[in-house]
């Protein structure tokens, strides 16, 4: 389509999507000067009245929404028979478009998407929004790995009075909760169903169930069971398998109570499997049951050996009794001597010992590595570090190797990552949610002005420095935001040429007055035509300013004959 401008500030300039329910183009608010996504509801949904009721009070429930694993939503609106949604832009690839290219996707990359996608559920379900249609063409992948959760256009605003889904299907059926397909209750355990789908398509690069029609699918989700994702795909960790399959049980109540009690199983999955490595923790059950035959056939060794030894006792003589204790004895012996020089070689009868290698550990891991050598451990202060992740040891005193007395305490400095970040855009928030969604990012709200415009009051309208800078963290970042007292804008009309009656409804459909009307002859402008308007058309101005126009009243009569040249004729 060409470029089209809706409600006067949202320019449309390509279509970058095309989904089931809605057309979404890439966008440049005119007013704010940035560029966005903007989503139009197809129209054969916009025939229903309810629909489009609904579509908009969830999407406005969806615009209160602020958190860095959600696509922002700046607006909603309709003009004329156009209900849109205007979005952040997202510069990156959807989820479906990774899978395709990398499923099946190594393990550690599919629990850090999981992890995110998660943490934007859990802010919408404390906020009583339920999502309805987790899938991976509504998850977004930024250039640098971030992931956003978009499309909460179908999602319904949960209270105590509305809990029952007598409504229609909605969604897609692929990802659907096995009470999503029957038209029964959905909760908040229906979009952690439906996430637990992406992750078994990431791990597989198929989904679980597939059909000739959405209904065989669904009916597949109601009655039939998830073949275990390593089966598909040998390898896959055994603990991300019972997350998967926790997920994805028919029944709420066996699934995640919370996309919080998924992250925090996420979270110790994680951790495992960086601790002991993919090869041991993914340790195949035909390992495990040789290693069993081989302690069951040792054990057998052992007991026939024993038999072997009591017949020998039987025949030896005293004497060759004797000569065993003997040797048992100068063999203990030698073993406690070499047991003494080990003890003085590690300094075991010393009161020091050299103090650990921390660095680069979790705080956990430090712990533990203390508490096996016999220290204490004391967090320090949390610090910048170019060299070391976030939330792991950066420093330590004593130094390791030092030697530190017995039972002492190593106090380890921990690292909040690189002091340098980058600033996340904060334009279009409402001011009361701009100071804790800055300390997410690690930086401070600054100054706070206020200039005149047609945005709600407290609506975030520039910040400095802008979005993408590069700045330390721990910065201030100011912003202007909007005192709502603004007037609107409006496009003075085209009116030269017009019928004065057809001006007058001009300037009054754009918001403007009818100022001062003159009129005067035109040998262009027929008699009662507008031939001339005090702006130019298109010039803009604020809404209620008078407009004046000058109207033709058609040729000028010609002068009338002197009385004396009358009569000479």
């Amino acid at each position: 389509m060409g470029s089209r401008l809706l409600s006067g500030r949202y320019e449309l300039l390509e279509k970058i999507g095309d989904g089931g329910m809605a057309v979404v183009y890439k966008g440049k608010d005119k007013l704010l000067n940035r560029y966005i996504a903007v989503k139009i509801l197809r129209p054969e949904f916009c025939k229903d009245a309810t629909f489009v009721e609904n579509f908009k009070r969830e999407s406005q429930a969806a615009a209160g929404l602020s958190h860095p694993n959600i696509v922002g939503v700046y607006d909603v609106g309709r003009e004329g028979n156009i209900n849109y949604i205007v979005m952040e832009l997202i510069e990156g690839r959807t989820l479906n478009e990774v899978i395709a290219e990398e499923a099946p996707m190594d393990y550690r990359k599919v629990i850090d998407i999981s992890k995110q996608v998660a943490s934007g559920l859990r802010v919408a379900h404390k906020n009583k929004i339920i999502h309805r249609d987790v899938k991976p063409h509504n998850i977004m992948i930024t250039t640098d790995g971030v992931v956003k959760l978009a499309d909460f256009g179908i999602a319904r605003a949960v209270n105590d009075a509305t809990l029952s889904t007598g409504n229609k299907i909605i969604g897609s059926v692929h990802y659907f909760s096995p009470e999503q397909a029957r038209g029964n209750y959905v909760d908040e355990r229906s979009d952690i169903y439906s996430l637990g789908i992406v992750m078994y398509e990431m791990l597989t690069g198929q989904v679980p169930f597939d059909g000739d029609n959405p209904v065989s699918v669904a009916l597949k989700h109601i009655n039939e069971e998830i073949t275990p994702p390593s089966q598909v795909v040998p390898g896959i960790p055994p603990a991300l398998e019972r997350c998967v399959m926790k997920a994805t049980n028919k029944y709420q109540t066996n699934r995640y109570s919370s996309a919080e009690e998924m992250i925090e199983e996420l979270d110790n999955i994680a951790f495992v499997s960086s601790v002991v490595g993919q090869d041991l923790f993914a340790e195949s059950s035909t390992v495990i049951e040789k290693r069993a035959q081989r302690r069951a056939q040792m054990e057998e060794d052992e007991e026939y050996e024993e038999e072997l030894r009591k017949k020998k006792k039987k025949k030896k003589s005293k004497q060759d009794k004797k000569k065993m204790i003997i040797i048992a004895c100068a063999a203990g012996f030698v073993v406690l001597l070499i047991a003494f020089l080990l003890m003085l070689k590690f300094g075991v009868f010393s009161s020091t010992k050299p103090a650990p290698d921390l660095s680069d550990m979790t705080l956990e891991q430090a712990q533990q590595e203390c508490d096996d050598a016999g220290f204490k451990l004391k967090q320090g202060k949390d610090i910048y570090s170019t060299d070391v992740p976030e939330g792991r040891v950066c420093q330590q005193d004593p130094l390791p190797g030092e030697e530190t007395p017995k039972g002492g305490t190593i106090t380890v400095n921990i690292s909040k990552g690189s002091k340098e970040g980058v600033v996340p855009n904060v334009v279009g928030m409402k001011k009361e949610d701009v100071e804790d969604y800055l300390k997410q990012y690690g930086y401070e709200l600054g100054s706070v002005k206020t200039e005149t415009s047609v945005e709600k009051e407290g609506t975030v309208l520039s910040q400095d420095p802008t979005a993408g800078t590069k700045l330390d963290k721990e910065s201030r970042i100011n912003i202007t935001v909007s005192d709502g007292k603004g007037k609107e804008k409006g496009n003075v009309p085209a009116m030269n040429g017009m019928p004065l009656s057809e001006a007058k409804k001009a300037i009054a459909a754009a918001g403007f007055v009818v100022g001062d009307i003159t009129y005067d002859y035109s040998d262009v402008y027929g008699n009662g035509y507008v031939m001339w308007q005090q702006y130019e058309a298109n010039t803009q101005l604020d809404k209620g300013t008078s407009i004046d126009i000058s109207v033709s009243k058609g040729e000028e009569p010609p002068e009338p004959m002197p009385d004396d040249k009358k009569k000479k004729d």
